[in-house]
């Protein structure tokens, strides 16, 4: 048995939520289950509408496609989306530039398949360690990635929110796909940078791992980054995948 729980927040800083979150623990489609989060950017209003609508044009995606193949599933889901996101763009120029971020993913007894675009991320936690699955699709990963500065500088780099990848931002999308082993203990997390940028991963797993049902895990850390400055909106989903052997 699958367990799960979501929670957005506004922030501290901001006028408008322009994260948003789906989940399910049936079936959509093909997929035994599904978990999205999505943080939008745009002009007044054309954020929240990118993620609301890239969310749910993925959901609908997934239910209508007739593939099988988790990836494939996933794959032409998010490229509908990019699709769906750019026409709505031209026609009105309200929403002109508007994109989100995604990062999705489906438990099956292969494991976890994750998709990601932009700089939302999945995490897996247990009592020994955080572990990053998703990789950013921003700028200061990419100066990481090639040397030019270190991961503690590029926490607090003034650059650190412009990505390099989103859902709108092309006529094309390229979403990264992984596949995850899970073991007992194991929770999984995807969020927002508004958490990740306000909490760093390893007070992230104590509050993750700790006592509490995931609810209150959940609002917990909703309430640390909000204590610790609460700059964006917040956006995470966390799911037990071994509920009924905790139970046990």
């Amino acid at each position: 048995m699958v367990q799960a729980f979501s929670i957005t927040d506004i922030g501290k800083r901001r006028k408008l939520n322009q994260d948003y979150v789906f989940v399910s623990v049936s079936p959509i489609g093909a997929l035994p289950n599904l978990f999205i989060v999505a943080d939008g950017m745009g002009g007044h209003n054309a954020g929240d509408y990118a993620s609301k609508y890239t969310v749910e044009m993925i959901e609908r995606q997934i239910r209508e496609s007739e593939l099988r193949e988790p990836v494939s599933i996933l794959d032409e889901a998010i490229c509908r989306a990019n699709d769906y996101i750019r026409s709505m763009a031209r026609e009105d120029i309200h929403l002109s530039g508007m994109g989100t971020t995604v990062v999705a993913a489906t438990l099956e007894q292969a494991g976890l398949q994750v998709a990601n675009v932009g700089d939302s991320r999945l995490y897996i936690a247990n009592e020994k360690e955080i572990r990053q699955i998703t990789r950013d699709h921003s700028l200061v990963e990419e100066m990481v990635r090639m040397g030019g500065i270190d991961r503690v500088t590029a926490r607090s780099h003034p650059d650190r929110n412009i990505i390099t990848r989103a859902i709108g931002a092309l006529d094309t999308v390229e979403a990264d796909f992984f596949q995850v082993d899970l073991y007992p203990g194991d929770i999984i997390l995807l969020c927002s940078d508004g958490l990740t940028n306000m909490l760093e991963d390893e007070e992230i797993r104590r509050i993750v791992t700790g006592t509490g049902s995931l609810s209150e895990k959940g609002k917990q850390l909703v309430c640390a980054a909000n204590d610790n400055g609460g700059r964006d909106n917040i956006a995470v989903i966390l799911i037990n995948p071994f509920a009924d052997q905790d139970e046990e």
